[in-house]
């Protein structure tokens, strides 16, 4: 059987509902462009395989408006990631772990440890970051940086770096699944998800 046959014979990859959220006082009042959102958009393009509905938001730093974005992409759009950018650092407006963990079931530190893990080969001040990643139904959120180029590096991670450092992205395909959501196919030339073998569903041949 050919490739193209292989191909055939699967069902269509899963669609997925995504909510991107940019978290900026300033480029929510237009004085700058916002970065976050198509930073967050070319990356996840080309690492999944998916359909992707996009449920987009930006939003200026304030704790009960970040909180209730949180939930209307879950509760009312019916979002299964949910990933923002911008906010997690000390500053005193800096409220966006805050309000994420104000909508949280279950916490999920192993996400946020792995971003400072990364970040800090670049910079020092990395321990200064304050991501969250939590649970909200059947939905994940995840906190990100706010630059466009760490936003990239913590997604796939340092797979040139000896030794290579994983991207918190190949998690997330399989919590999506342990937590009923779609089934998340990468392109494995910009990030290779993690699944145990029981988990996995045939692979579907590249594209070309």
């Amino acid at each position: 059987m050919t490739d193209t046959d292989t191909a055939s014979a699967l069902p269509p990859p899963d669609g997925v509902r995504i909510g991107i959220v940019s978290i900026s006082d300033r480029a929510a009042r237009g004085v700058y462009a916002d970065q976050g959102l198509p930073a967050l958009q070319d990356w996840l393009r080309r690492a999944l395989r998916n359909p992707i509905d996009w449920v987009p938001r930006l939003i200026p730093d304030e704790r009960p408006q970040i909180a209730a974005t949180l939930r209307e992409l879950v509760d009312d759009a019916g979002c299964d990631l949910v990933l923002t950018t911008g906010g997690t650092g000390p500053a005193p407006r800096d409220v966006t772990p805050e309000a994420t963990l104000d909508v949280a079931d279950r916490t999920m530190p192993g996400f946020g440890e792995q971003m400072r893990a990364i970040s800090l080969r670049f910079v020092p001040t990395a321990i200064l970051s304050r991501q969250v990643a939590v649970i909200r139904g059947r939905a994940l959120i995840i906190n990100l940086p706010g630059q466009p180029k760490s936003i990239a590096e913590t997604l796939q991670g340092l797979p040139q770096a000896d030794p290579p450092v994983p991207g918190i992205f190949a998690a997330v395909p399989y919590c999506i699944d342990l937590i009923g959501g779609p089934y998340l196919e990468c392109d494995e030339a910009v990030c290779r998800a993690f699944r145990p073998k029981n988990a996995q569903r045939p692979p579907r041949p590249a594209a070309g």
